[in-house]
């Protein structure tokens, strides 16, 4: 980087420039972008928050517990969700506590790198990577007397940041240890997540496997007749891609929103390949980059960047000027498109460098949120799509199910009335990634699906049950389905009187066929 473009937090670092780690100099680069103030950091305030959510109890009981042994040492702990926003703060120091409300590092304030400037816990978000900020590093000079470690913290079962633990102590105090203890208290937090999930199994990574590149196939929503919201999404981006504009798909987990642009821009233009490129884990983001971005250059390769909420900034900043740069090559003469001008279009002057009709290789986004998308790539987007959930498409429920399961099969397969009724009244939450499981899992098993051949949590509306009570829910619900199997025999198998068994039946909520 060159001195001129040097932040202006390092004119005055204690450090010479060319011991301050790049990752720290990006960090107050942003910051001075955000408009955050180099003298006193002026956090927002929110003032409500979620603390029922399972992420906030589980971090509550891991920091109360360190809070128990760490009581007479001069060390803050706080829980922050995914925005930055502090949950809770615990410390034996009262000296310390009125210094930390004093910089508003308390609960209800917003110490994201956009609200408080470079910060530990801000970071460490931006980065989704245990961080350790000391003294004179962070960017706003009234937080130079604290040392801030934090460390994120991922949902085990969906992969999602959930938000991070956060340790700050006085700048004077040894801090060698800081960083490891909350990364200590990260991991806690995240298998006590997991202890109490209800049975979900964490999200499995192949071994080795650091990200994927993958050409996305014609999946069933492609193939098949839809519903007005999936193809009125799918219209609405083909218009869009068409137009040359940059399209974020945003929605729920599963709901197919790399399905949706790859559709879109299979109507745009048949490429010869179209590729899905998944987000990598933080420490990966060179080679990520490199495997992938060269492609670009590739008129004939459509990208699908997916998960673009899970990117560290760091690598949405890198990703940014590589998007742009190929574009302006391929706009430029004998480039690419050999000169094709750029058309106009309703996006700033940054989505304008990126837009026009070229024959250069295409690429959209997915995400769950737009405001959810890193700065640097939101600010490329021209065009967002909303991606409805599948409990907002019934209507395309038995179609998929046909189609899931005869992939699954490698032949046709008959679902019974009940079983339909089943996969019909289910809400989803895990969209049509979860459907594809339950039709695979059952598809392999039979030639006609019926409800006994369904997950029990398909026939049953009681939600979050403790293990116990989900076993048994399981066990009634594999005992009742059986074919003719009348219930006074399933009484008797289940050890439990008749009137028993309607009585549980009411109260987990099980619709038998």
């Amino acid at each position: 980087m060159d001195d001129h473009a040097l932040p202006s937090r390092a004119q005055v670092h204690t450090a010479p420039m060319a011991a301050i780690p790049a990752r720290l100099l990006a960090s107050w680069q942003r910051s001075e972008d955000y408009g955050v103030p180099l003298d006193e950091v002026q956090p927002v305030f929110t003032g409500t928050y979620d603390d029922e959510s399972l992420f906030s109890e589980c971090g509550r009981e891991v920091l109360a517990e360190l809070h128990s042994t760490l009581a007479s040492e001069p060390v803050g702990l706080m829980l922050t969700d995914a925005d930055g926003l502090v949950l809770n703060r615990l410390s034996g120091d009262h000296q310390l506590l009125q210094a930390l409300d004093q910089v508003h590092l308390a609960p209800g304030f917003s110490y994201s790198e956009r609200a408080a400037g470079t910060n530990g816990l801000g970071l460490a978000l931006a980065d989704r990577v245990p961080t350790l900020v000391r003294a004179d590093d962070h960017y706003a000079r009234s937080l130079c007397g604290y040392t801030c470690a934090a460390a994120p913290i991922f949902d085990p079962v969906t992969g999602r940041l959930e938000g991070a633990v956060n340790f700050t102590t006085w700048s004077d105090a040894r801090s060698e240890l800081l960083l490891a203890l909350a990364q200590t208290a990260a991991n806690s937090t995240a298998n006590l997540m997991l202890a109490r999930s209800h049975g979900h199994r964490p999200r499995r990574t192949a071994r080795g496997q650091v990200f994927r590149i993958e050409p996305l196939r014609h999946a069933p929503e492609t193939e098949l007749e839809l519903s007005g919201a999936w193809t009125d999404a799918v219209a609405r981006a083909v218009e869009a891609l068409r137009d040359g504009r940059i399209v974020a798909a945003v929605g729920e987990r599963g709901s197919g929103r790399a399905t949706l642009l790859a559709q879109a821009e299979r109507q745009v233009g048949p490429r010869d390949r179209l590729l899905a490129v998944h987000a990598p884990e933080p420490h990966d983001v060179e080679s990520w980059l490199s495997f992938w971005t060269p492609e670009l250059a590739h008129p004939q390769t459509g990208f699908v960047i997916c998960d673009t909420d899970q990117l560290p900034v760091a690598a949405a900043e890198r990703l940014r000027e590589l998007l742009i740069s190929s574009r302006r090559r391929a706009d430029s003469p004998g480039g690419a498109s050999g000169g094709a001008p750029a058309q106009a279009g309703s996006a700033g002057a940054s989505g304008a460098a990126t837009r026009g009709a070229t024959t250069s290789g295409s690429y959209a986004m997915s995400a769950e949120r737009f405001d959810s998308i890193p700065a640097p790539l939101a600010s490329l987007v021209d065009t967002v799509i909303q991606v409805p959930p599948l409990r907002e498409r019934v209507a395309d429920i038995l179609p998929l199910a046909d189609r899931l399961a005869l992939r699954a099969r490698g032949r046709r397969v008959d679902i019974t009335p009940a079983a339909a009724r089943a996969l019909i009244d289910y809400a989803w939450p895990g969209n049509v990634a979860e459907l594809a499981s339950v039709m695979k899992e059952a598809a392999v098993r039979t030639d006609a699906i019926e409800a006994r051949h369904l997950p029990p949590e398909l026939l049953s509306r009681a939600e979050h049950l403790p293990r116990i009570k989900a076993f048994e829910r399981d066990e009634m619900v594999r005992v009742l389905t059986r074919p003719g199997i009348a219930v006074e025999d399933a009484a008797a198998e289940l050890g439990m009187s008749r009137a028993t068994v309607y009585r549980k039946l009411a109260l987990y909520g099980i619709r038998l066929p």
